[in-house]
């Protein structure tokens, strides 16, 4: 791996890669290590990673659930076995409850998955830290930090000029830059963006009892959804996607007041949580973003920026694996006369994620949708379709495989 910030450089590679997050990291490994030189193009303001002081780190706010396919990913770029292994936690089952008194209540667990685990709760430093380490060693893989200001196309590929003049020249250019991509809105591809009125609060708690490796999620209608994910030892990351006058006053509490809050949900099953220390809070607004194409010449969208989801599956990040897996699947298994950024190629890319992202998308929204609405008909089928679900093991199984990535 190298780095640049000259400013009269010009770069050519096979594949440029726009943007600093997992899914960028990732994708710039993948390719690299399928043998194709990588330009990875990241903002100026980006820090060199490295492993941080002694002692241990604080707790990470932001996590990710990782179902198989992710981990498949990262294992096969010798990424998985790079992380902090003390600091993951696997999945064991899962407890959705529904609303009110007599909500509805639906299990899931990895006995019944025949699989080792669901998912495993990676925090988001953790998971950044391995890929960076990994990069280190990429020899295929240039580093350019800088801003992009014009992307274009033409025949024989596409040119990505900075704004300090600097050029990118490469055959294929993977947008991985987040919600708002700068490479989506550079190709015209227009969006279908429903905002949730919702931010996302995370944070971590320390719990009196042991949580067994299970992640607890309630949905509450008039308070949002509420998710408990198990870390190592007796401690939780809490995700609340709260509607949005909510979460201002979540945010305005002190955590211990947010702990108690929760003991309402969490009390029988997780018991006292006191908040861990350091302190630490953010909230995300949450949005629904359909672009209406992944590819445009010698383009294509990964990650956030092919597809944003509501959080209550757990599964944006997992999406995001998955969009990388079929990419490099396609490029490998192109013909021999065609490049990696091949027009049919990238039909071929995005044929292979329709399903997938749009079943997410449908399931993920139209759950938001159903639990959004205080009806008290539709308050007691919802709940009865949850115990009903639970009580049919042959469906279960089949959305826990679609869930997991097997």
């Amino acid at each position: 791996m190298t780095t640049s910030t000259s400013s009269t450089a010009q770069y050519r590679s096979d594949v440029c890669i726009v943007g600093n997050g997992a899914i960028a990291k990732t994708a710039a490994l993948g390719f690299a290590q399928a043998g194709h030189s990588v330009t990875l193009l990241v903002p100026s303001s980006t820090q060199d990673g490295g492993a941080g002081s002694g002692g241990e780190r604080p707790w990470d706010v932001r996590v990710y659930a990782l179902n198989h396919t992710a981990r498949a990913l990262l294992a096969s770029l010798k990424v998985w076995d790079a992380l902090d292994a003390a600091r993951v936690a696997p999945v064991d089952a899962m407890a959705v409850h529904g609303d009110g008194k007599q909500g509805g209540n639906l299990g899931f667990d990895a006995f019944g998955a025949h699989t080792g685990a669901l998912a495993w709760i990676v925090e988001d430093s953790n998971l950044n830290s391995a890929l960076d380490a990994a990069l280190k060693f990429a020899h295929k893989v240039e580093i350019v930090k800088g801003c992009g200001a014009r992307l274009a196309c033409s025949p024989e590929g596409a040119t990505v000029v900075l704004d300090d003049g600097r050029r990118i020249d490469a055959g294929l250019v993977v947008g991985a830059d987040g919600r708002d991509s700068w490479v989506r809105g550079q190709c015209d591809i227009g969006i279908d963006y429903r905002t949730y009125h919702q931010k996302a609060i995370v944070t971590n708690f320390s719990c009196e009892k042991p949580h067994h490796g299970v992640a607890h999620q309630w949905f509450t209608c008039s308070d949002g959804i509420i998710a408990l994910l198990p870390l190592p030892g007796k401690r939780v990351s809490l995700v609340w996607s709260a509607p949005e006058t909510l979460a201002a006053t979540l945010m305005e509490e002190s955590l211990g007041e947010l702990a108690v809050r929760l003991c309402e949900y969490a009390d029988e099953a997780l018991g006292t949580l006191r908040p861990l220390q350091p302190e630490a809070v953010k909230a995300v607004p949450l949005a629904l973003v359909r672009p209406h194409a992944l590819t445009a010449p010698h383009v294509a969208l990964v990650g956030d920026a092919a597809h944003a989801i509501h959080p209550l599956a757990g599964h944006g990040m997992n999406l995001g694996f998955g969009d990388i897996v079929d990419l490099l699947r396609v490029v490998a298994e192109r013909e021999d006369h065609r490049e990696p950024g091949d027009e049919r190629v990238l039909a071929r890319y995005a044929r292979a994620r329709k399903e997938d992202v749009f079943i997410m998308q449908l399931a993920t929204d139209g759950l938001e949708r159903l639990f959004s609405t205080n009806l008290e008909p539709l308050r007691i089928a919802r709940n009865l379709g949850l115990d009903l679900l639970d009580k049919l093991p042959f469906i279960k199984r089949r959305l826990m495989a679609h869930a997991i990535g097997q």
